[in-house]
């Protein structure tokens, strides 16, 4: 599972300074040596343990990052003082595989459709009321995610030797996730995802991939992911980094 944000339910906090971190604790489902710790784009903090870890090693874990935590936080915070409510109107930036264009709003009484021409995606339609264009940029990039998540699922697992056969996928949109593995090996794809790089859209399909040999994120998952994309992580950050203004459309 690839993570946009997440919601554990039980939150815990530890005191760093005049500051109380508020952090959500999830315990693999096999043991392990290593904690780890998460911090998503929406600025929840999670701390992932080995299944024989207590609530106290949790809390220490987090403790001696907690220097690390606080720098992202700020810099979570930063990034959505900078980023501005849409409203659907000529003149926006909008995103397409990492790319930046210019929203065009187009008044017409005969032609309904959306383009990619010269630096702009154009909206053209009669009624471009601001859940109209919003509604018409939805559906096209369900679209184009349906045609690139095609082509990148075959070259991302054309290299990996435990898919035999492409695995069933689909596209639906989730709130806090970028993409998951259901325990029958069915991959959801986020179609918010088609606004991102390449290289961002292929580190999520691998990750789900890793998932049909290794369910968990456990160690061996990690070095399955690090086998097959050496610099998955720089990938991930650069994703995490413009996670708010690639869902802000």
């Amino acid at each position: 599972m690839t993570d946009i944000q997440t919601s554990r339910g039980k939150t815990y906090a530890i005191q760093y300074g005049d500051r109380r971190l508020q952090f959500a604790w999830r315990q693999r489902d096999k043991a392990g040596t290593r904690a780890r710790i998460h911090v998503y784009p929406n600025g929840l903090v999670e701390v992932e343990t080995p299944q024989d870890t207590t609530l106290a090693e949790a809390k220490q874990a987090l403790l001696k990052r907690a220097r690390w935590v606080t720098r992202h936080l700020a810099e979570i915070k930063e990034r959505r003082s900078a980023v501005l409510e849409r409203e659907y109107v000529s003149g926006e930036t909008v995103f397409y595989l990492g790319r930046r264009y210019t929203l065009k709003v187009i008044p017409s009484e005969t032609e309904q459709h959306v383009k990619m021409l010269r630096g702009q995606i154009r909206v053209t339609a009669r009624d471009l009321s601001p859940g109209t264009v919003k509604a018409r940029l939805t559906q096209w990039y369900r679209e184009r995610a349906d045609e690139v998540f095609a082509r990148r699922l075959d070259a991302v697992s054309d290299r990996l030797p435990w898919v035999v056969e492409m695995p069933p996928w689909m596209i639906r949109e989730m709130k806090t996730q970028w993409g998951s593995c259901s325990p029958s090996g069915v991959i959801l794809l986020n179609p918010h995802l088609v606004k991102t790089p390449t290289r961002c859209i292929d580190y999520v399909i691998l990750h789900e991939l890793c998932h049909l040999e290794e369910h968990n994120h456990s160690d061996r998952f990690y070095r399955l992911l690090k086998r097959a994309m050496p610099d998955w992580e720089g990938r991930k950050s650069r994703l995490d980094a413009m996670s708010e203004l690639y869902l802000n459309q």
